[in-house]
């Protein structure tokens, strides 16, 4: 196996990051940023200790698990009465509105920077770089001088809209593969059918019947506590697996496997929680790893001053404009919008996605596009990681930022 230095050094690094993973957030240093810089410096873009490729096997697998993973779990978590019952909506506002508003300014800034690029890459670059990533800024929804409104906010918006920017992905991924000609219309026309109808439908099913028969052990004493765990991960691999056996997309049947979960016992909910944080956290620091190993030292050629301006942008305007419409008449402090604007990090959503579609489409053909995405989330990587901390500590010590029941604590 050729790939096995890189599993070595990337499992010896989490080992010794563990050790100590404590200090690194007094110091403001993320897993992400550490993860990714060490990356770069094993690179040849570094010490040259690896050169891989975007499509090695251990770099495909790795991305394919995280992101059936992350999505399951994602959808597990979705309360569906948080979003209706937060106070003043912040989360339905930021999803329904916030998110798609963010799709088509990247589309449209986009569309007026770069005349040369192919519309549906440009709105494929978009895309991708909607998703947040709270994680990036660890500190922002853990941290008690941020409102609890604001935090859940932030975390609810994150952990749902990668699941919500799947499909716009994959059209504009499958109308850009150069396999798409004018000639295979409606042989296109059926695939996406085929993968917009069934992975849903697969999904929903595996995970409403997996839902029902994991509570009804657990009632019946049949089940160890220890396999509310495994289990989780073995229905995200059979709704991916079995979705993908049937022409259905196996993402897609993820995600909704874990929509249609519904577990109400809360013990098993927070099981099911911690193994998926868990295991989530372990291959995403893998995730990152690759980006900085493989991603960055072939897109660096690419970046000049208007990529690094749209990068700006995605991070900035495109993100917080968005996020300032959608939060119109929900009673909160311009200084509030602005935070909450800041704070959608690009992360490990836009990372497995340009992964997936770096593997489908591939990187030659592509670059000048595929390197503007690299370029934004290894910006937003230390931009958010950095800032986190030091804009938390400001919340709270400037008055006209907090709610009087955060001052008066």
């Amino acid at each position: 196996m050729h790939d096995q230095p890189i599993i070595i050094f990337i499992a010896l690094f989490i080992f010794i990051y563990g050790l100590f993973s404590r200090l690194s957030a007094k110091w403001a240093i993320t897993g992400p940023m550490a993860f990714m810089s060490l990356g770069i410096l094993a690179s040849p873009f570094g010490f040259g200790l690896f050169d891989t490729q975007p499509s090695a096997a251990s770099v495909k697998l790795i991305a394919e698990i995280t992101l059936i993973m992350i999505l399951f779990v994602d959808a597990t978590m979705i309360k569906h009465h948080v979003l209706r019952h937060a106070p003043n909506l912040l989360p339905a506002r930021l999803l329904s509105i916030g998110l798609p508003l963010t799709m088509l300014f990247g589309v449209t800034v986009a569309f007026f920077m770069f005349d040369d690029f192919n519309i549906w890459a440009i709105m494929l670059m978009a895309f991708i770089l909607s998703p947040t990533d709270a994680a990036l800024g660890q500190a922002v929804i853990t941290s008690k001088n941020v409102p609890e409104e604001v935090r859940q906010a932030i975390n609810v918006e994150s952990g749902i809209n990668d699941g919500i920017v799947l499909p716009p992905i994959l059209c504009a991924m499958a109308f850009l593969a150069p396999e798409i000609t004018g000639e295979h219309d409606m042989q296109f026309f059926e695939f996406m059918m085929l993968q917009l109808i069934l992975g849903p439908l697969v999904g929903l099913g595996v995970g409403w019947i997996g839902g029902r028969l994991i509570e009804r052990a657990t009632q019946k004493g049949w089940m160890d506590h220890i396999f509310h765990q495994l289990v989780s991960f073995s229905l995200a691999i059979l709704a991916f697996a079995l979705a993908e056996y049937l022409q259905g997309n196996g993402f897609i049947s993820a995600f909704c496997a874990g929509l249609a979960l519904n577990i109400k016992n809360p013990k098993i909910q927070e099981r099911i929680y911690e193994f998926g944080e868990a295991e989530g956290t372990l291959l995403s620091l893998g995730v990152f790893t690759a980006f900085g190993l493989v991603l960055v030292p072939i897109a660096y050629q690419y970046w000049g001053l208007w990529e690094i301006i749209y990068a700006v942008l995605s991070l900035t305007v495109i993100r917080m404009l968005p996020v300032a419409i959608s939060l119109i008449g929900a009673k909160q402090s311009k200084t509030t919008v602005a935070f909450i604007g800041w704070f959608g990090p690009r992360g490990i959503a836009s990372v497995l996605y340009l992964l997936l579609v770096i593997n489908t489409i591939g990187f030659t053909g592509n670059e000048h596009f595929l390197s503007i995405i690299i370029l934004t989330i290894a910006m937003s990587i230390i931009a958010h990681g950095l800032s986190a901390e030091p804009l938390t500590r400001l919340y709270k010590k400037t008055p006209s930022l907090c709610p009087s029941s955060l001052k008066n604590k």
